[in-house]
């Protein structure tokens, strides 16, 4: 099985991990043993790692992503039950995974990021992207749709005349038409990317953790349009008791930086 997810601490970044997408020779494509790794990395995260306060999202080798490994294919696209069970046991839940991590996370979008590689950079928070970098779908000429859980992902950051564009004619789009478009909230040179996502993730850091992940949690509420019912709200106004919450406040008022324990 080819290709790997790698997970380290960022050299310089205490409490910010990096994910990186690997699989050499194959522009990051994601095999199913990387689409598990993923759901296996973001589900522990998501049982709160109070030190954890973002993750960069990137690809190896200057790309991002492209889609599924073509090698893999054969082995379960032409028969209804395994087809169903790679999109909706493997893909399905490792986006799922992304989603609903409570960290910040930040998407650094070198080159090529199509098929899988858009699915997981749409579950990012911020997406930076480099001028020459490539977005799309071009599953069409493969002979396949776009499964539904995964178009509901992309639904999150692609307008429907986008989506019917990137599905229905294939189309790639380049990196200032997504930034008009909504789909990367940044775009910068190329040699920049890294940095910016690194400088991103800084100043995420450095704010409150426990606020981020509350902003996290409404945002999500929000974009599911679920209602606030008064246990949510009560359940949400709890931080009022919270360290980070008394820190921040009385480090404005005595002019000092404030230290967040992240707890």
């Amino acid at each position: 099985m080819s290709g790997r997810v790698l997970v380290s601490p960022h050299p310089g970044l205490p409490g910010v991990q990096v994910v990186e997408l690997a699989n050499p020779g194959k522009l990051n494509a994601i095999s199913i043993g990387m689409w598990e790794t993923l759901r296996e990395v973001f589900a522990q995260w998501h049982q709160r790692d109070p030190g954890l306060r973002a993750v960069i999202v990137r690809g190896a080798g200057g790309v991002f992503a492209a889609g599924a490994d073509i090698d893999e294919l054969p082995g379960f696209r032409f028969e209804v039950d395994s087809l169903q069970h790679f999109h909706e046991h493997i893909v399905a839940p490792a986006l799922q995974a992304l989603l609903d991590c409570e960290v910040p996370l930040v998407a650094q979008i070198d080159g090529v990021c199509v098929g899988g590689g858009l699915e997981i950079a749409a579950c990012c928070d911020i997406r930076i992207a480099g001028r020459t970098s490539r977005f799309g779908a071009p599953i069409g000429r493969l002979g396949f749709p776009m499964a539904p859980d995964e178009l509901a992902v992309l639904s999150r950051v692609l307008d429907p005349g986008t989506a019917a564009e990137i599905l229905l004619e294939g189309r790639l789009l380049d990196a200032a038409t997504a930034w008009q478009r909504g789909i990367v909230q940044r775009l910068v040179d190329d040699a920049d990317v890294a940095a910016e996502a690194t400088a991103t993730a800084r100043r995420i850091a450095a704010l409150a953790p426990h606020a981020a992940r509350l902003n996290k949690r409404t945002m999500r509420q929000i974009a599911l349009g679920r209602p606030f019912d008064a246990a949510w709200r009560r359940d949400h106004f709890s931080y009022a008791t919270h360290p980070d919450h008394r820190e921040g406040v009385m480090a404005f008022i005595d002019k000092r930086d404030p230290t967040f324990s992240g707890s």
